[in-house]
């Protein structure tokens, strides 16, 4: 019970950051799998509330009939038309883009008569349809489609996010661990380069925890949009903040307990 503990509240400090410098490699990892499995987590919720269940009703609010064919929207309904809405996505038929229809969503996606029209704080992106890729737009074709494969694709990108989250640490690890040995070589900590891979794996996880907090922050309306763009760019400086910090909890090498040398006469 102790190892648990102490492996999961270290992250949280600087200390415990270096700490991870002097263990082993393989409490490092499960840390980072854990941390990976909460954000991983996080982030498919948020997906499921907010983009998942949003399609999923526009789906049901789809007439009976219609299609997307020869590069233009066959619609059989009402014009404008909300078609689902939340905090992240909104979903609306407006043939003609007539911008009656004003969403407090972050993301609009507006199907028009020739294209769709992605509004966000950027503007908006236009995606004309192609002539040779037909597409059912109604509820009787897509509400089983999406019932069939939306359980799948939530645990894929589940499944993604926590490779990728892994795959990413690995890589800023190996990307940050020869400036942080330079750092600790000119102020003379005994740091390795082993020990300095391990340190910068280990200061990214108070990042990734303050990131799945915003996700659900977020997701609960706590944050806008743009505060969790700010709390994004942070959550690298709080990495490299946690880099600089630990080093002063790493043993100078003057303080470091000489090794015995086997070639010396034994008393």
């Amino acid at each position: 019970m102790s190892f648990f503990t102490s492996t999961f509240s270290e992250p949280f400090t600087p200390r415990g950051v270096a700490a991870f410098a002097r263990g082993k490699i393989s409490r490092l990892l499960l840390t980072q799998f854990v941390i990976a499995l909460l954000a991983s987590a996080s982030l498919t919720w948020f997906l499921n509330d907010n983009c998942f269940s949003v399609i999923h009703a526009a789906i049901q609010n789809l007439p009976d009939a219609g299609k997307i064919s020869y590069g233009k929207l066959d619609w059989r309904g009402d014009s404008p038309k909300m078609l689902a809405e939340a905090n992240l996505l909104a979903i609306d038929v407006d043939l003609n883009h007539s911008g009656q229809i004003h969403s407090t969503a972050d993301v609009q996606i507006e199907f028009g008569r020739n294209s769709i029209r992605i509004y966000s704080l950027l503007g908006y992106s236009e995606i004309f349809y192609t002539r040779d890729w037909p597409a059912p737009f109604n509820r009787t074709d897509l509400e089983p489609l999406w019932g069939a494969w939306s359980a799948e694709i939530l645990f894929i990108s589940a499944a993604a996010i926590l490779l990728g989250l892994l795959a990413s640490w690995t890589i800023l690890a190996t990307i940050y661990f020869l400036p942080v040995w330079l750092l600790g070589f000119f102020t003379n900590r005994d740091l390795n380069f082993r020990a300095s891979w391990k340190l910068s794996g280990a200061a990214l996880m108070p990042g990734a925890l303050l990131m799945t907090a915003a996700v659900l922050f977020y997701d609960f309306g706590f944050l806008n949009l743009i505060s969790f763009s700010f709390v994004f760019a942070a959550h690298f400086l709080v990495g490299w903040i946690y880099l600089v910090l630990s080093l002063l909890f790493l043993p100078r090498i003057s303080e470091t307990p000489p090794q015995n040398n086997p070639f010396s006469p034994r008393n």
